[in-house]
């Protein structure tokens, strides 16, 4: 072999040796190769993670229609997760759109919604729903959304990205609105005279009789259904987990496949009831308070601790791999939280179960307390205490059983 051809020769194995690990690669996470200290979380104190979501201006309103946002913009710690608190009146429509920059995920708080949603293969699906219901529109995909009445219709709309806002969408008539005239006109073959009377700006809000019936048919002629639905009914299934000091609703990709980058959650605490310190280390948290105060507190490492008092209209937002709790700060009233998770599959690690999983010598050493004192700690997950806290027990005691297995 010639020094040329055995040159070539190796030349030719190392791009094969590259092109080989740069496969590889790209079947990795490397979520945190760039992973750049934020300037916001990097200084000697926390910054605020709590937004008067409720207590806002409104950016938009039309008649009984109205929304109002949570973005980096009104809460800069909130880069990864944003949120709308949207009320349609019965007939009120937020018009024909789509997100660019953002899946959305919707839980139902009162009244009931229609949505009607296209996907890429040219599906379509018409849904109608009530409280407690969810939906999740993957990023891109074409929808509407209509208050069916009686009454105002709210719901609580998720993105899962914070730098999204609901106020810079895709909107239909913005869209045809200002193209030119004749390209309209050729596109859907429509008669001038008919193009002149579509807006010529953006509508957001539309205003209509509330439907009185099922949907009527499609102009297509045939609906198709999508393969994975758009709707959940949350609230009609089971907690996902119970325990003396309150209860969990969860729903991810697993229950929800069509919902690949949202988790979400509907905590129910008791008076006093303490979803213990933890952390996930996959996703931030954001959280919107649907009834009852709560203490939220922030763990940031270097000392660095911060606790926020949130009520009924309030949001909160933990970044991803920083330790919290949330706590009921009432001793007579319940607290509901809606909870939103920026991935399907949700990951998280809970105080008591870490401690537990350790031995008792490395407790002893770590803690500088001795064997006896050691015992004292959970043996099991604790999850949600109750208001007195996690009592005492014994090796094999089951602290708060569970309605269902809590597979985390």
């Amino acid at each position: 072999m010639s020094g040329f051809s055995r040159r070539g020769f190796i030349g030719s194995a190392a791009l094969g040796l590259a092109a080989e690990a740069n496969a590889e690669a790209d079947q990795a996470d490397f979520s945190f190769k760039n992973n750049v200290p934020d300037p916001l979380l990097a200084g000697h104190e926390l910054p605020t993670f709590k937004f008067e979501l409720e207590k806002s201006i409104p950016g938009k309103v039309v008649g009984g229609n109205n929304a109002r946002e949570a973005t980096v913009k009104q809460l800069p710690i909130s880069k990864g997760i944003a949120g709308v608190s949207m009320r349609l009146e019965p007939g009120g429509l937020r018009e024909l759109h789509w997100h660019a920059t953002a899946a959305e995920w919707a839980y139902v708080r009162e009244g009931r919604v229609r949505t009607t949603v296209i996907d890429p293969e040219g599906n379509f699906e018409v849904n109608d729903f009530g409280p407690g219901d969810i939906w999740y529109f993957p990023r891109g995909h074409g929808h509407a959304l209509q208050g069916l009445g009686p009454g105002t219709a709210h719901f609580i709309l998720i993105f899962d990205n914070g730098y999204f806002s609901e106020f810079g969408t895709f909107s239909i008539t913005d869209w045809i609105g200002h193209s030119p005239k004749e390209l309209v006109a050729k596109n859907l073959g429509l008669p001038a005279e008919l193009i002149e009377k579509l807006p010529r700006e953006e509508v957001y809000f539309g205003r209509g009789p509330a439907p009185t019936g099922p949907p009527g048919p499609i102009l297509h002629g045939r609906l198709k259904s999508p393969r994975l639905t758009h709707k959940y009914e949350m609230l009609k299934q089971g907690p996902h987990s119970v325990h003396a000091g309150g209860r969990e609703w969860r729903v991810g990709a697993d229950r929800f496949p069509i919902s690949q980058t949202v988790t979400g959650v509907v905590l129910e605490l008791e008076p006093g009831g303490l979803r213990e310190l933890h952390w996930h280390p996959t996703s931030d948290e954001w959280q919107y308070v649907l009834s009852g105060k709560v203490r939220v507190t922030m763990f940031g490492s270097h000392g660095r601790y911060r606790v926020e008092t949130l009520q009924a209209g309030d949001v909160g937002y933990i970044p991803q791999g920083y330790g919290h709790s949330v706590e009921n700060a009432s001793d007579s009233q319940p607290a509901r939280l809606l909870i939103g998770f920026n991935t399907g599959h949700y990951e998280a690690i809970d105080l008591s179960s870490w401690i537990a999983g350790n031995p008792r010598s490395l407790l002893e050493n770590n803690f500088r307390i001795n064997g006896a004192e050691a015992d004292q700690f959970p043996r099991d997950r604790v999850f949600i205490a109750p208001k007195a806290g996690p009592p005492r027990h014994k090796e094999g005691y089951d602290v708060f059983p569970v309605a269902e297995p809590d597979r985390r």
